[in-house]
Order: structure tokens, then sequence, then C-alpha cells
């Protein structure tokens, strides 16, 4: 899609506008979460997404594994869960949830996740990585890298069958599994068969056409973001590097990815990350997918429990998680 953030519209969809008109009304105005200390910013943002996380799918078998520590890589033990659907084609899928580098965990995201994995077919692995600003880059990052590696060196550690390898994230989330990719490409490692990213975050730049028009959201705000970024990345030096900002990477690192399945929110600070990745694949003659759901605001996908946008736009990801897996697998 070659659309740009000012031909968009700037209205909620009907259904959107009265979900966040009802959570307003149920919750009243809430705190900017990135406002107050990380600990209860944390709790803020977990309370937030308990009212998506209702009425699970149904899975064949929810597991947990510890990834040991990788001294060398800088990793810590990561706390990984497996969620293994009813209904599996095979393979596994490795989703990186978001939260700004600082919120949010596997539960907070086991809904959307869960959904991931009815419409894939996949095991779909969630890591709790490291979160700033106790834990700056590169740690959240090299959690991700050792998950990854241990499912493309030895899915069996995590009770799973070889089989094709996806990985995924939504906004910061897939900041690190992009940027997970572009760390084994330098050294030279196995890469997935391909990924599925949603409403990223892939720049750092507060300058980006969206981010001036969605600066005061709904939802993501435009200081939010720099917060966020003062908190994950505080050395602005850093900020240049790809495994940072992966639209910093060079071409032929861009080039040399497995295919890419771009997914972004229409009324979104973020919105442009998206687009301006989409390009530069493109510009580089590569037909990676990139759609923008209308009308709806960055972190949509949490809300499958009551969103049918978002229940919509993840049967889409499945759709092109298992095209994916048998073209590359």
């Amino acid at each position: 899609m070659h659309a740009r953030p000012e031909d968009l519209s700037t209205e909620l969809s009907p259904e959107m506008a009265a979900l966040m008109q009802h959570v307003l009304e149920e919750d009243g105005p809430q705190p900017d979460p990135t406002l107050l200390s990380a600990a209860e910013g944390r709790a803020a943002a977990a309370k937030g997404n308990w009212r998506w996380n209702v009425d699970l799918p149904a899975m064949a078998d929810v597991r947990e594994y510890h990834i040991p520590a990788d001294l060398k890589l800088g990793s810590a033990e990561c706390r990984t869960r497996v969620l293994v659907p009813k209904s599996r084609i095979g393979g596994a899928l490795l989703f990186v949830h978001g939260g700004g580098f600082a919120f949010c965990s596997p539960e907070t995201h086991e809904r959307c996740a869960r959904v991931l994995a009815v419409e894939s077919g996949m095991a779909v692995v969630v890591p709790d990585y490291r979160l700033a600003p106790e834990h700056p880059y590169p740690a959240g990052l090299m959690d991700v890298v050792a998950v990854l590696r241990a499912l493309t060196s030895d899915p069996s550690s995590l009770a799973l069958e070889a089989g094709p390898l996806l990985v995924s994230g939504d906004s910061a989330g897939a900041n690190l599994a992009l940027a997970a990719m572009i760390h084994e490409q330098r050294s030279g490692r196995k890469l997935p068969e391909g990924a599925l990213l949603f409403y990223g975050v892939y720049a750092g730049d507060n300058t980006l056409p969206s981010y001036i028009r969605f600066a005061e959201g709904p939802g993501l705000t435009s200081a939010k973001m720099k917060r966020y970024w003062d908190w994950y990345v505080p050395n602005e030096e850093d900020r240049h590097n790809p495994l940072a900002s992966p639209l910093k990477a060079s071409d032929a690192e861009l080039r040399a990815l497995p295919p890419l399945w771009l997914q972004a929110a229409g009324i979104d600070p973020l919105l442009s990350d998206t687009l301006a990745l989409g390009q530069r694949l493109r510009e580089l003659g590569r037909d990676d997918p990139v759609t923008v759901i209308p009308g709806v605001v960055h972190g949509f996908l949490q809300m499958t429990a009551s969103l049918q946008a978002a229940r919509d736009a993840l049967a889409a990801a499945g759709a092109a998680a298992r095209k994916l897996a048998q073209t590359n697998g």
C-alpha cells in the first residue's frame, strides 16, 4: 500500500470510537503511565490490558520454559510462554510483545497471542524479555535473540518439533523482532522463514509525518514515544545503530531479510515507521505486503475480544503466516 499519513482520515471508525468511549465511561481518565515510575507505569499498563484478556481461545497446551542466560551474547535467563493451538499445521512463531520497551508481558498479550496461534495454526512462543529503563538497550534485544537462537538451533528445548519458524511482534516488539533478525544476519546465523510485524517502531524519529499528524493521539502520543525512547535508548548515539533503529539498516541488510508482512494502524504516531520501511523495501526491489487498517488506534490488536477490526486483522495475519510457512518452510 503506497499510502501517506496525510492522505488518511483522522476519524476513528464507529466501532473503534464506541469502544474507546465505553472504556472511558467504565474507567474514567487514566494517568499517563510514562509519567509514573517504571513499576507504577507497568502496573497501570497491565491493569489497562487485563480487560482485553477475557474469553481466551482454548489451546491444546500452554507451557513455560526458561531459556538459559548466555553470557557471551549478553542475555539473561528468559521465561518463555508456549501456546499450542488445537488445530496445528506445525512450526512455530516467535511473538515479541509490545509495550514501549518498558511495559507489558506474555500475560498482557495472551489473548492476542492465542488468536494468532489459532489463525496461523502454529505454536506461538512469547518471551518475557527484560524491560527498560532498568534494563536499557540492548538487554531486551539480547533476550529475544537468545530465544530466537533456541528456536532455530534446538526447538526441542521448548518441546517443539523442527519446522518452519516465523517471527512477529507488535509496536516495540516489532522493533525487537526485526532487530533480532538483523543481529543474526550479521552473525551469519540461520534466519526465520519470514516475519509478521504489527505497527512497529523502526526509526525513533519524531519528525516523521504521522508523529506530527497524530501527536496527541488518540491513544499513543508522540510525547509518550519520546519518553519510551529515552528509557530504552538513553544514549542518543546508540539510536543510530540499526539494532536499535532498524530503518537505519543498510540496503544490503534489508535486501537480505526473509519475506516481511507489515501491518499498521491508520491513526497512530508510528504509521510513518511502517510506511517508510515498506518504501525502503520497495526501492530495493522487494515485494513485502504493507496493510494499513483505517480508523483504528495503536495497540488495537489487543482488543480482539471486543473489536471486529482486530479479529479481522489477525485472521489476515494468520493467513499470511500459513502462506509464509508453506512457501518458505
